[in-house]
């Protein structure tokens, strides 16, 4: 790890900066913030135009090394940001902030993850007028994860929802947000504030606590509470609300229709809660909303939208970060080079992962050359992003350490935590003539059949395989046969004939529609006469097409902590405590409800 001294000489021009402490900004400002704004403001005025660009960006780079990046991360790195590697994006570009994936090849590991934050943080700090970067990730837990194992992985947002406890809400936070910040990522994106009403949304659903606006904001709060005691950057998203969607903004154009006092209603309290507990960032969504702006612009570049109700109305005055530029959402009205200048007129603070870094960061700067956006604007937002990382401390301790990360990273008292809150999670559907729990006597023999996704985090599943292992730990003997999402005819005929040799069958199903061949599976698994158990593995609304199956679990997530608590269910070793936290409609009728909120059996 850098040293100190290297830290300060190389930012030996904000050296006043260095002061500035942990103020938290979301509140009334007093003597100190204003003092600690003086001093901000006296460091921007410093700062050329071409840095604080760079400071509105948080973009994507590939490679798990800060200088010396694999081969194919270089080639990557080239084509799409015209740089060799992380060390050289920041001195050509001085970004204010870097975001983590694992398909960039950035999350190989906890102590490869703080080296590379560190090689971004001295690459930044030794350039003229060098500033900490506010790195960034997605890290939800459930579905949506970029640091795998061994950094502990909790149930996600919906699972969350099911066991409606805040106080595990509130350690979920603390806890990844002290991992988090052990490897140098101190701008989490996360939670989602989306309270998800429409079972059909594609993109949010079970990232979602739920669908009830009261439950979702406590819960939203306590996360973000979490987080931020842990000294990370929570992030409320989708505002003003992306919960109600049939169409993926990542490849669409949502479009919300709820009224205004729908939307009070039903979209706001969630992020009205995370202000109140003094949210750090909000992140806007690529949907258009007409009731909050007629102009059909996406809320990520509308202005009544957030200034007038997000600033103005809500008075909030934290950071505002887009969603990816690159979604399809935000670039289906304009081109890549407008998006981002729009976005800063609509009061916009940070813009993320814009697809040509270079096409973006020179349209703003032309923007402000023109007069088109005025310096004075770019200087309000630097301000919001550089009082964040002044609480963050990243002025201070922008630096992490090899021994932060062993003591911190998936300790056990950590792993323990996340599998106590997930034996809170999984609720019992159905449990005809007290299938459930299994007995090891009466059923020795398990088959574990079912969908495999692939890893939110690449290091978990495969769910079959962690359920059949999870069984066989509990005293079962149980084998593993994978047979996908959409099993052809003689992957079931394998199953079924698998499924005679056994003493029950426990199924994982996975987005189950009324065509679906894993219904099929389950029909004819079922109609072998052999106890059968189904485990939803993501969305509960599984349940309504599974009106055979003998007994039926919602887990919410295959990630392995969910999987793991589901069969202490499924044995007995725990009782089923879930709750829906959605309403379960009927499938022959959706616009009747076949399991309410909070409907969940027990033993």
């Amino acid at each position: 790890m850098p040293s100190r001294r290297t830290f300060l000489a190389g930012t030996a021009g904000i050296t006043t900066a260095l002061t500035i402490g942990s103020h938290a900004y979301a509140g009334t400002p007093d003597d100190k913030s204003d003092e600690n704004d003086t001093q901000l403001r006296a460091l921007i005025s410093r700062m050329p135009l071409p840095d604080k660009v760079g400071q509105l960006f948080v973009t994507r780079v590939y490679g798990h090394s800060a200088t010396a990046p694999d081969q194919a991360d270089i080639d990557a790195n080239l084509k799409e940001l015209g740089v060799r590697t992380a060390a050289e994006l920041v001195a050509r570009y001085r970004v204010g902030g870097i975001i983590y994936f694992s398909w960039a090849h950035n999350t190989r590991s906890p102590h490869q993850i703080a080296d590379l934050s560190n090689g971004i943080q001295q690459a930044s700090l030794t350039q003229p007028r060098g500033l900490p970067v506010l790195i960034s990730t997605d890290q939800e837990h459930g579905i949506v994860c970029r640091v795998g194992e061994p950094a502990t992985l909790f149930p996600g947002a919906m699972a969350i929802g099911a066991g409606g406890s805040r106080a595990d809400a509130r350690t979920l936070g603390r806890i990844a947000g002290a991992e988090l910040r052990a490897i140098g990522v101190r701008q989490n994106y996360s939670p989602v504030a989306d309270v998800n009403v429409n079972p059909a949304n594609p993109v949010i659903g079970v990232r979602s606590f739920g669908s009830g606006p009261d439950a979702v904001a406590g819960l939203v709060a306590a996360e973000v509470t979490g987080y931020q005691r842990s000294s990370v950057a929570a992030t409320a998203k989708h505002f003003p609300g992306h919960g109600d969607t049939a169409v993926d903004s990542h490849y669409g154009f949502p479009v919300i229709t709820h009224t205004r006092a729908q939307w009070d209603e039903l979209d706001a309290p969630p992020f009205r809660a995370a202000i109140r507990a003094g949210i750090d960032s909000i992140m806007t969504a690529h949907i258009q909303f007409p009731a909050l702006d007629a102009s059909g612009d996406p809320a990520t570049l509308s202005r009544p939208i957030l200034t007038g109700i997000l600033r103005e109305e809500l008075g909030y005055d934290g950071v505002v970060v887009t969603d990816s530029l690159g979604m399809e959402g935000v670039r289906t009205k304009y081109g890549d080079d407008r998006v981002p200048v729009l976005a800063l007129k609509a009061g916009v603070d940070q813009l993320l992962n814009p697809p040509s870094l270079a096409v973006a960061w020179n349209a703003v700067l032309k923007a402000v050359q023109d007069g088109e956006l005025t310096e004075e604007r770019l200087d309000a937002s630097i301000l919001r992003i550089l009082r964040l990382k002044a609480k963050l401390r990243l002025f201070e301790s922008p630096y992490v350490s090899q021994a932060g990360v062993s003591r911190t990273v998936g300790t056990a008292a950590h792993l323990a935590a996340a599998d106590r809150i997930a034996e809170r999670t999984t609720t019992l559907l159905v449990n005809r003539r007290r299938l459930l729990p299994l007995s090891r006597r009466e059923h020795p023999k398990l088959l574990v059949v079912g969908a495999d996704p692939a890893s939110p985090s690449g290091t978990t599943g495969p769910p079959t395989g962690v359920l059949a292992a999870a069984l066989t730990e509990l005293g079962f003997t149980a084998t593993a046969l994978s047979t996908g999402t959409a099993p052809s005819a003689t992957t079931v005929a394998k199953a079924v004939a698998a499924a005679r040799g056994v003493d029950a069958v426990v199924v994982g199903t996975y987005n189950v529609t009324a065509t679906s061949a894993q219904k099929s599976l389950v029909e004819q698994v079922v109609a072998t006469g052999k106890p059968v158990v189904a485990v939803a593995i993501r969305n509960p609304y599984d349940v309504a097409q599974l009106p055979s199956v003998p007994a039926c679990l919602a887990a919410y997530s295959w990630t392995d902590v969910e999987l793991r608590a589901a069969a202490r269910v499924i044995a007995g070793r725990v009782e089923p405590r879930g709750k829906l936290p959605v309403p379960v409609p009927r499938a022959d009728e959706p616009t009747r409800v076949l399991y309410p909120v909070g409907y969940g059996l027990s033993y």
